[in-house]
């Protein structure tokens, strides 16, 4: 394996000082995560251990620049994470964020237990996988049942309804996934709080959910969205509330 290219390393406090030896330590003190880069090919490949929580959020400028130094995107290693708990999740969706805007995919090519624990209860591990990068659909085949010019209108119509749907799902998923970390959500569940809160604040599902996105990045949602939200999160998590998921609407408000 090629030596790193570069090596960082986050401390809880503001006068911690980092070793003179950058190599991976044989125990990683409580509250440090440590992470060492190789590019590989147009991707940057990021190894990590230690604890990912709030103060591994410090790393984040880091991986920012190393996910704009690559062609592709960045895919991480946390088999020698050895805790994770939801504000290191939400520092793992903030950089997926940023690398959607860019046209760039972060992937998780191994981890340990506790990430893998904390990706199936939140639902989240397709996110950051190969498969997460949209993809355009090809158009469903239609029997020739009508004039050739209303066929043409119609596939046009539905192919691009069908674009608009893998556009903003990235958002959406993003947004199901912060809500299931942030108030322990079952998918059905986080799935009905966004919903239920787009509809009382008559707000375009993708509109909601990429505000709710960009409160990872410190920005704040109108009061009456608060309201709601609340609202919607609250009685989701009363039993047998939120669990089935609406019906109706667009394949764009749906997706």
């Amino acid at each position: 394996m090629p030596e790193p290219a570069y090596s960082v390393r986050s401390y809880p406090q503001e006068d911690a000082v980092p070793t003179a030896d950058d190599s991976a330590p044989a125990a990683v003190p409580p509250c440090m995560a440590t992470m060492d880069v190789v590019p590989d090919g147009d991707r940057m490949t990021v190894s990590m251990w230690g604890e990912l929580d709030l103060g591994s959020r410090r790393l984040l400028p880091e991986l920012y620049d190393m996910l704009t130094l690559s062609g592709g995107g960045v895919d991480l290693r946390l088999d020698a994470v050895g805790f994770c708990d939801c504000s290191g999740l939400n520092a793992l969706l903030d950089l997926r964020t940023r690398a959607v805007d860019q046209g760039k995919t972060v992937t998780i090519q191994s981890c340990g237990v506790a990430v893998e624990r904390l990706l199936d209860l939140t639902g989240t591990r397709e996110l950051f996988t190969d498969s997460a990068r949209p993809k355009r659909p090809a158009p469903p085949a239609r029997p020739d049942t009508g004039a050739p010019e209303e066929n043409s209108q119609e596939l046009r119509a539905e192919v691009a309804q069908l674009r608009r749907a893998m556009q903003t799902r990235p958002a959406i998923d993003l947004a199901r996934g912060i809500l299931m970390a942030s108030f322990n959500l079952t998918p059905e569940a986080a799935w009905s709080v966004l919903v239920r809160t787009s509809q009382n604040t008559n707000t375009k599902l993708h509109h909601l959910a990429q505000d709710l996105v960009g409160t990872v990045g410190g920005s704040t949602l109108p009061e009456q969205v608060q309201r709601q939200l609340s609202a919607a999160v609250a009685g989701a998590s009363r039993p047998g509330e939120g669990a089935a998921r609406p019906t109706g609407g667009s394949v764009e408000d749906r997706d």
